[in-house]
């Protein structure tokens, strides 16, 4: 058997077929995966408020469990009605390897936003765009232009921007954070590998099932009893992550990865506007400026043309494996 083979299915976005030898994704479908994943990076920006909250009281491995089993809850209630078939998969080894690198980001996210400003934890976790597009190309065979590495540039200079008067103090916990950006990196990637034969809920489903089934290990040594105001907070904190990931998925299925990674530096912006309402952190003029960056940044790929033959027939590793 050769070690590479090309994969021949179709990307399925919001109701449309994108053959994988399309020269480059049609605007429309690129806007709407633009605005998936900002949608998605508003959730995940709410869901950090509510990890915030939650974290005066509950231990990070309570808050990651609570997070995958409310969410593994809404999934089973979403997908009940189709049964059991519509669950059965032919890259189980996709789905594990999603939902190893999504629950160690989570784990290192979560502890970021318990430790450091929220605005600083958004960023950090967001430096996952800057690794998207090298896993991207390694793996699926997903070409960019000069404008993808330009305009990742330019956001990376805005999340500097916004980093830099705090970093100091933060340089311990800004070390584990950068790690769940790698990891974030792979999980986002294979989310897209995934897009060519799964649909949202499922991709989601097993990441919630793996999720809830891995996270639960750490509880017998760390079970805490949750008050009934920090229950209601743990409903919510499974609502907006699920929700997020919903987006996320439909999003990274509507177009290339390397275009579409720039617009998760939104949750920056809504990280800094929440951490500046509810908890009084400082909105420097560096954060300002750091943010005009960043949109710019999701302006220049918005209107990137990539190469023509840039989605020809990807050849992917028959394991899986990255």
């Amino acid at each position: 058997m050769p070690a590479f083979v090309p994969v021949p299915h179709k990307f399925a976005c919001f109701g449309h077929q994108l053959p994988v030898n399309t020269p480059a994704a049609p605007p429309s479908h690129l806007l709407r995966g633009a605005l998936f994943i900002i949608g998605s990076e508003l959730m995940f920006s709410l869901m950090g408020a509510s990890i915030r909250v939650l974290s005066h009281e509950l231990d990070n491995t309570m808050i990651v469990f609570a997070r995958n089993l409310v969410g593994l809850g809404l999934l089973l209630a979403l997908t009940a009605s189709s049964g059991a078939r519509h669950l059965a998969t032919a890259v189980p080894h996709l789905h594990l390897l999603r939902g190893a690198a999504g629950l160690g980001a989570m784990y290192c996210f979560f502890y970021a936003i318990a430790n450091m400003p929220l605005a600083n934890a958004m960023l950090l976790k967001l430096t996952a765009p800057l690794f998207i597009p090298l896993v991207a190309l390694a793996w699926l065979g997903e070409r960019f232009n000069w404008q993808v590495p330009a305009a990742l540039a330019v956001g990376f200079s805005g999340v500097a921007l916004i980093l830099v008067p705090d970093f100091a103090q933060m340089a311990p916990v800004a070390i584990i954070a950068l790690l769940g950006g790698v990891l974030a990196a792979v999980a986002k990637v294979t989310v897209r590998r995934l897009a060519r034969t799964e649909p949202t809920t499922r991709t989601v489903f097993y990441f919630a099932a793996i999720g809830s089934a891995v996270s639960a290990i750490p509880l017998i040594w760390t079970w805490q009893t949750p008050s009934p105001a920090m229950l209601a907070w743990i409903l919510a904190l499974g609502f907006l992550a699920t929700s997020g990931q919903l987006l996320l998925t439909r999003g990274m299925a509507c177009a290339p990865a390397a275009r579409l990674g720039p617009f998760a530096f939104f949750s920056v912006v809504f990280g800094a506007l929440l951490g500046w309402l509810f908890w009084d952190e400082v909105l420097y003029w560096s954060t300002i400026a750091g943010t005009a960056l960043v949109l710019v940044s999701g302006i220049i790929v918005s209107g990137a043309r990539r190469r023509t033959g840039d989605t020809r027939a990807v050849a992917v590793r028959e394991s899986g494996g990255l």
